[in-house]
């Protein structure tokens, strides 16, 4: 296998001279004098395996069952498996149950750590068909506006031209989400059915569920490239004769809610769903989706959330389509408040180009992150891959690629890192030199609270208010120049910020309305900001809109997008003292932590070439660098009082750690 030069430093063994972030195998080195605790110490040097990747198993193998199998799993650095019965006559066949029991049981006996998948393939919610075949009547709806009708308003299976007949595993209908009923079924048919069969390792070995991209349905999210569909599997047939409409999700007792809720009738309101700009119409679409993102938020999550907290187990998993604000509303509702019922809320990154992140990457990582954070919890998961270079013939992704994707998703807040990559494609020295990489930035950072004191408006009030179903393929330029702009407005700042090495989190206007002000600064929970970025062209729902007020007449930073003035982020830069370069540096992600008093600095080259730079640090001269490649621990190179020199060779990091807070 041909190698990216970094990597072979890491497989022979040779030390870099390009500064205190290289790569290396072998044992880490901390020098005596480095003083840091005992414990964290301790981790450092010996990873226990809650700090390392999860690799994703669909359907373990019988040679693949064994004690000794597993430990060669942990040998090559993974700390467990994310793992189902079999996909072959799912959930029905005892011959794939016994298996899955004795892959647990082996993971038990090796230490290994067991993640549950929830379906046969994705998105979850089917169980492999069987929600369906219990009860027809269980299938997602589209309420769909065909106007060249006399009544132009159709009520039709969620199926065709939707991600349920549109995905790369298989052409499947799908199950309703928010309907109560619906879900039941899922739960009784795959999770009580899992802990029936695996009841002593649940809140042992196994600590969480994975569901994988559920969503709504009812959008239309474009045709698969035909060189893919001649290779999907077919299970329900798709009618050529189903052309694609303007379509909304749609529940039977959602007339009655959004009455008990808003007081008005919905079937006489729904035209406002498709069409008209009357402050009325945009006020039923903002009422609707809002009740519908409460609906799934409640009626899925949250009910998977409350069985596994029952029974000893983390929720976990992603959503579908992060990246792209326009597809919010239409498959999620709302994404921040839905990932926030999960216990582990997480991202799907299917790219492994380090600099994804200065795109879109940042995107799918703050929302999974900023639920986390802003509901109290620490841990967030990533499905990561190299599917997109795959797909490209561009693969395999490098190490260096993997190391570099690792650390800049850590820089965001990451935690559990679930793993698509093919260890066939790799060395086992390759894939132990990742699971160390990935083992040592949790020793460091996992305990710690990430430390973002910005805040970034998620607009999603004003998308819905924007948002129109269309009959073809959803994009952003099918949508109002509004929307564009709102759209445009907030990517581009958390584009900027990304670039700027500014830490920062999203919150929507439930989230903002139910925030305190604490002196200058704009607290939601425990976790307290000093400043608010507004996009463009927001209009902030009364209750948040005050808070904000209420936040800016004591003093608090807010920061709003004017269309033709660009924002200085010089101000919000200034809020951090550790961490910004002294020269700006694009290529640099920086994420921010605290723990026992003590600052931390994850700092990622994501580029293509070197980075030589200083970064600000108070005390300089009593910080730690800490190279996660290789192990290694010394004090920071400085030259000037409040600055720490960094050489950087591309697609590497180190973590700084500063002195303890007396």
């Amino acid at each position: 296998m041909k190698l990216a030069a970094n990597a072979v430093v890491i497989l022979l063994g040779v030390v870099s001279a390009q500064g205190p972030c290289f790569a290396v195998q072998g044992q880490p080195q901390v020098p005596p004098g480095v003083d840091l605790p005992a414990s964290w110490l301790a981790d450092w040097r010996d990873l226990p395996v809650q700090f390392r990747p999860l690799q994703i198993v669909h359907g373990v193998p019988e040679q693949q069952v064994t004690f000794e199998a597993m430990m060669g799993l942990k040998d090559l650095g993974l700390g467990g498996i994310v793992c189902n019965v079999a996909f072959a006559d799912y959930l029905r066949s005892e011959e794939s149950w016994e298996v899955l029991v004795r892959a647990v049981e082996s993971c038990s006996q090796a230490g290994l750590r067991v993640w549950i998948y929830d379906e046969d393939g994705y998105p979850s919610g089917a169980a492999g068909g069987l929600v369906l075949a219990e009860n027809a009547g269980f299938e997602a709806l589209a309420l769909a506006y065909d106007p060249c009708r006399a009544d132009p308003f159709v009520l039709r299976p969620a199926y065709e031209h939707t991600h349920a007949s549109n995905n790369y595993y298989a052409a499947r209908r799908y199950p309703n989400l928010i309907d109560p009923a619906a879900v039941e079924c899922f739960v009784r048919t795959t999770h009580d059915v899992y802990y029936e069969r695996l009841k002593p390792f649940f809140g042992t070995t196994i600590e969480a569920l994975f569901t994988d991209e559920p969503s709504l349905m009812a959008v239309n999210i474009g045709p698969l490239p035909d060189e893919v569909r001649s290779k999907v599997r077919v299970v329900d047939r798709l009618d050529p004769n189903v052309s694609p409409l303007p379509s909304v999700p749609w529940v039977a007792d959602l007339p009655d809610l959004y009455r008990r809720c808003y007081g008005q009738d919905l079937l006489a309101a729904r035209r406002s769903l498709f069409e008209g700009d009357s402050e009325q119409d945009r006020r039923i679409r903002q009422q609707y989706w809002a009740l519908v993102a409460d609906l799934l938020a409640g009626r899925y999550y949250g009910r998977i959330q409350q069985w596994a907290q029952t029974h000893r187990v983390a929720s976990s998993g992603h959503i579908l389509w992060e990246e792209t604000l326009e597809h919010h509303p239409a498959l999620e509702g709302n994404s921040l408040k839905v990932l926030g019922r999960m216990d582990v809320p997480g991202l799907d990154l299917l790219t492994s180009r380090p600099e994804a992140v200065i795109h879109t990457g940042w995107m799918t990582a703050v929302l999974p992150a900023s639920a986390a954070l802003l509901n109290g919890g620490r841990r967030v998961m990533t499905e990561v891959s190299d599917f997109s270079e795959t797909m490209a013939g561009k693969g395999p992704a490098s190490l260096a690629e993997m190391c570099a994707t690792a650390a800049w998703q850590a820089a965001f807040g990451v935690t559990e890192f679930t793993l698509y990559y093919n260890r066939q494609q790799r060395s086992p020295q390759e894939y132990r030199a990742y699971g160390d990489f990935v083992g040592r930035l949790n020793a460091l950072l996992r305990e710690a609270r990430p430390a973002p004191r910005v805040l970034l408006y998620y607009p999603i009030a004003d998308v819905w208010a924007e948002y129109k179903p269309v009959a073809e393929k959803l994009t952003k330029q099918s949508q109002s120049a509004l929307m564009r702009r709102i759209i445009d407005s907030f990517m581009n700042l958390g584009q900027r910020m990304t670039r700027s090495q500014i830490s920062f989190v999203l919150a929507d206007h439930e989230i903002l309305a139910g925030a305190h002000v604490q002196g200058r600064r704009i607290c939601v929970g425990r976790q307290c900001f000093d400043a608010l970025l507004l996009p463009a062209d927001v209009e902030l729902p009364a209750p948040a809109g005050a808070n904000v007020r209420r936040f800016e007449r004591a003093g608090g930073r807010v920061v709003r997008d004017v269309p033709g003035e660009t924002i200085r982020l010089d101000a919000l830069a200034a809020l951090y003292d550790s961490g910004l370069p002294s020269v700006p540096q694009e290529w640099l992600v920086v994420g921010r932590f605290t723990r026992d008093r003590r600052d931390l600095v994850l700092v990622v080259n994501v580029g293509a070439s070197p980075c030589d730079c200083e970064v600000s640090a108070p005390q300089a001269a009593q910080w730690i660098v800490a190279d996660p490649a290789t192990g290694r621990m010394e004090p920071v190179s400085t030259e000037r009082p409040g600055w720490v020199s960094l050489s950087l060779p591309p697609r590497t990091a180190c973590i700084l750690v500063g002195p303890a807070d007396e």
